[in-house]
């Protein structure tokens, strides 16, 4: 592993090295025709000058482009999110593959998310490369926001482990999460959870790296399962205090009356504030809602791992159900994710409160 990332640091020290020789050669190539130009007639001088200016901009691009934003080797400015997030999950499938995480695992790669929120970027990139696992900087194209990413390595080779991937917004510090357990299974509750991400500044989007269905019995199922990257990660959260909204999605048939089942799971009492404010937002919206606080609801998530880790950190959680033709149809998508964000709008500006063993 340390070799691989000598070899990566030599690529970019060589690639960042032909750059720089490049611009250094335009330089006086530009310098040159310049005084040739300005010798010939005075005129052309202030052209001329503006020529050499911006060659030595697209010089200085160039530089930056071939080192990366964050010392990675490949260029992250940028990239709309949503599309990089739906490319990486459209391979998932049944049969993609699942490996079980050992404890030192899953727990070093919860400390390094931990490492990055206290602004430790260096340890925390550290500890992931001893992991496989890229932390880099990309710049999301629709917001302008950056985000920084945790990529497991091994999603690209022929056997990926499928331990997911978490994006941390860098504009303000972390106040919150969005977390999606069953990315595909549940079709596009991953695109839902980037746009509650995009919405309120300080959202941490965890986000699991493989089908619910992949590997051994229901390894791969991680909102059912303690012993995986992404509970551990959202432990690491609810232990700091961040409350958070996990989305899933359910067949219209399942519940026909309504369009969204929200619930608090097994988490504390304090979570029903926040649960109220979401329905009203669903309800303002003119969708069907089936309080889980107020009456039997299909789906109330109870049995959630997740859900029951920020119940012992007495940490806000929210456990969302949308129906399948809410999910799928882009414009009440789109109404959901604005009701969503009428709750993440309000963590953003909280200051949280580590949990009970925090």
């Amino acid at each position: 592993m340390r070799a691989d990332s000598s070899m990566r640091a030599d690529r970019t020290r060589k690639t960042t090295h032909a750059a720089r020789k490049t611009s250094s050669a335009v330089r006086k190539t530009v310098l040159r025709k310049t005084s040739v130009a300005a010798r010939k007639n005075p005129l052309v001088l202030g052209a001329a000058a503006l020529t050499a200016v911006a060659a030595l901009l697209t010089a200085a691009l160039v530089i930056r482009a071939e080192s990366g934003e964050d010392g990675n080797s490949t260029p992250t400015a940028g990239i709309d999110l949503e599309r990089r997030i739906t490319d990486y999950t459209a391979r998932f499938g049944a049969d993609t593959g699942y490996l079980e995480p050992r404890r030192a695992d899953r727990q070093a790669v919860a400390r390094a998310v931990g490492l990055l929120l206290d602004g430790h970027r260096d340890q925390a990139a550290a500890r992931l490369d001893a992991l496989d696992f890229d932390l880099r900087t990309i710049t999301d194209s629709a917001t302008g926001r950056r985000y920084a990413e945790i990529a497991d390595r091994t999603d690209t080779g022929p056997t990926p482990r499928g331990w997911g991937r978490v994006y941390v917004d860098l504009s303000a510090p972390a106040r919150w999460s969005v977390q999606i357990p069953h990315p595909v299974a549940d079709a596009r509750t991953e695109q839902l959870g980037v746009g509650a991400l995009r919405g309120s500044p300080g959202g941490v989007l965890v986000l699991a790296g493989a089908h619910r269905d992949a590997g051994v019995g229901d390894a791969a199922d991680v909102a059912h399962r303690r012993y995986t990257v992404f509970a551990a990660v959202c432990a690491e959260l609810a232990e700091r205090g961040l409350p958070g909204i996990q989305i899933h999605g359910f067949a219209d048939d399942s519940a026909p009356d309504y369009d969204v089942i929200a619930s608090t799971g097994r988490a504390s009492r304090e979570s029903r504030a926040d649960a109220r404010t979401l329905a009203n937002a669903l309800r303002a919206r003119d969708f069907e809602v089936c309080r889980a606080w107020v009456r039997s609801c299909p789906l109330e998530g109870r049995t959630n791992e997740q859900g029951r880790a920020a119940a012992a950190q007495d940490s806000t959680f929210l456990h969302v159900e949308f129906a399948n033709a809410i999910r799928t149809d882009r414009r009440e998508a789109a109404r959901a994710v604005a009701a969503v964000n009428v709750v993440t709008a309000r963590w953003a500006k909280r200051t949280p409160h580590p949990g009970a063993t925090g």
